[in-house]
């Protein structure tokens, strides 16, 4: 029988506990997009959001023995550690002249409605529909490309992979995704 993913999740945590590394890799393959994604609608800047999940997954690493599975889903914990990070890393951001702090406050009302977040959210399951119809290199390729920014170089290099090859699974990824989105 299969396991579900937060079984997985649960299996790597317990192996990278004990300081398995390729427990580490495999996990941070599966959660990284993801985790990715989180810091990066956060901090609004890939620099910062790639040097946040660096420092997620070396707490992922040294806390992996805390993780408790009666308190959270594994992929919860590690998402919390993203937005908690992340909510540090913008208060250290955030300008120390007060007449700033008194803008950033307007910045605030204009949040999107309830009404704006839900059709957002649609938009967001239905590219997730979307790209679970890919197949895993065409998915893996355009989250390196889109999520980490990486080169078509570096995403073949990564997947070790001939160049053409990285470049084909993006282009039918896309087209596929197009169509699928009805764009």
């Amino acid at each position: 029988m299969a396991q579900t993913g937060d079984q997985q999740h649960r299996t790597l945590l317990l192996a990278i506990a004990r300081k398995d590394r390729h427990a580490f890799e495999a996990l941070y393959v599966q959660v990284s997009p993801r985790l990715y994604g989180v810091a990066l609608r956060m901090l609004k800047r890939p620099e910062l959001a790639d040097e946040l999940l660096q420092d997620v997954f070396i707490t992922i690493w040294d806390k992996a023995g805390n993780y408790n599975s009666d308190y959270s889903a594994p992929l919860t914990w590690m998402t919390n550690i993203v937005r908690n990070r992340a909510i540090d890393r913008l208060r250290r951001l955030e300008p120390a002249d007060p007449s700033v702090d008194d803008d950033m406050d307007l910045l605030h009302d204009t949040d999107p409605g309830p009404l704006a977040l839900f059709e957002r959210g649609q938009s967001s399951q239905r590219l997730e529909d979307c790209m679970k119809q890919l197949s895993a290199e065409q998915r893996q390729s355009i989250f390196l490309a889109y999520y980490h920014s990486l080169s078509h170089a570096a995403i073949a290099k990564q997947m070790a992979q001939p160049l053409g090859t990285t470049k084909s699974w993006i282009r039918r990824g896309l087209a596929q995704l197009k169509g699928c989105l009805g764009l």
